[in-house]
């Protein structure tokens, strides 16, 4: 536990550091903390701290700087946003209309939103559609080899083949099918695995095999029809101070973005907590790049949380801002593709 000293000097030196982007030192923590204390005093301090492992000292200088526990600390606890503090940088969120009857625009023009107020990274994932199939069929395309087709009530196709540990004939698939379509069609395919698993001593062994191995590949296959996200900005992180000098951190950084399956895991995360999340890197797994954070947000459609939006960027951003501008875009996608 820290005494309020503690954590006012650790408060400034964080607000210091975000602001001007150079190690702290003690001369300047104490003009800017504005409380009357020796230099000697704030050196200790600053060592205490240090010694607590919340802020570190650079080998090129002689002050200091957060670290990821420091700025974790830092959001939680002596974070405070003010209602005005986007300014005028408000006025192109309030003169963006986003037409509901065109989702796909919708999301990319939050996501050049996210990037353009914040200057670092906006990413937002596709809302999910739920799984549901209304109608399946199986063909055999040889020895233990299927293909399923299954067509979602909007009329989406996915094919996938699968096999089988038995070889199974066509009226043998027709018989799975024709179970599928009459006592499961219109169902999501997570409620019908799980009625699969209680009526499973009804049914034939190989064919019950057939219809899980069926529903599984679905779920597969329309989870990978959705996993779509955009992203937007990624060149601003050229720019960042923090990412100039170190070409390695900015290419594993692009290999990200590029990639898009650790940063839907990211996303995928941030979707299961309510309201904004600031994520840190080095503090765990979650964001496993220590110079970045993300501020995220799910988003909802019609009271439903169907995606995720956020910010990305290196640790030392300016977090009440960007938690401002993550808020007021999230409720602005999830009001404009929301049929109230």
């Amino acid at each position: 536990m820290l005494d309020e000293r503690s954590k006012s000097l650790l408060k400034t030196l964080v607000e210091r550091y975000i602001a001007d982007g150079q190690p702290v030192g003690s001369r300047t923590l104490s003009k800017a903390s504005g409380l009357e204390l020796s230099p000697a005093t704030i050196r200790n301090v600053m060592a205490d701290l240090e010694e607590l492992g919340l802020i570190a000292s650079p080998h090129t200088s002689a002050g200091r700087i957060p670290t990821s526990r420091g700025y974790r600390l830092f959001v939680d606890t002596m974070l405070t946003t003010q209602p005005s503090l986007l300014g005028a940088d408000a006025r192109p969120i309030e003169a963006t209309h986003l037409q509901p009857d065109q989702p796909q625009r919708v999301i990319a023009s939050a996501a050049a939103l996210l990037s353009n107020l914040s200057n670092f990274v906006g990413v937002v994932t596709a809302p999910r559609k739920p799984s549901v199939f209304h109608h399946i069929e199986f063909l055999r395309l040889g020895e233990r080899r299927v293909l399923v087709i299954m067509v979602s009530p909007d009329g989406d196709v996915q094919n996938r083949v699968i096999f089988t540990a038995q070889d199974l004939n066509q009226s043998e698939l027709a018989e799975a099918s024709n179970r599928l379509n009459a006592g499961y069609a219109g169902l999501s395919l997570e409620s019908v695995r799980e009625r699969l698993k209680s009526e499973v001593d009804a049914l034939r062994s190989e064919i019950a095999a057939l219809m899980s191995a069926a529903v599984q590949a679905g779920t597969d296959a329309m989870a990978e029809e959705q996993e779509r996200v955009v992203i937007s900005g990624e060149r601003n992180l050229l720019t960042v101070q923090d990412f100039g000098n170190d070409m390695g951190s900015l290419r594993r950084l692009f290999d990200m973005f590029e990639q898009k399956t650790q940063l839907m895991r990211l996303l995928d995360v941030s979707s299961r907590a309510e309201g904004v999340r600031i994520y840190i890197g080095g503090e765990s797994q979650v964001v496993p790049f220590e110079e970045l954070s993300i501020v995220s947000s799910p988003y909802e459609v019609d009271g439903q949380i169907v995606g995720t939006l956020g910010v990305i960027g290196p640790t030392r951003m300016a977090y009440d801002r960007m938690i401002q501008i993550v808020d007021i875009t999230s409720r602005m996608i999830s009001q404009a593709l929301s049929q109230k």
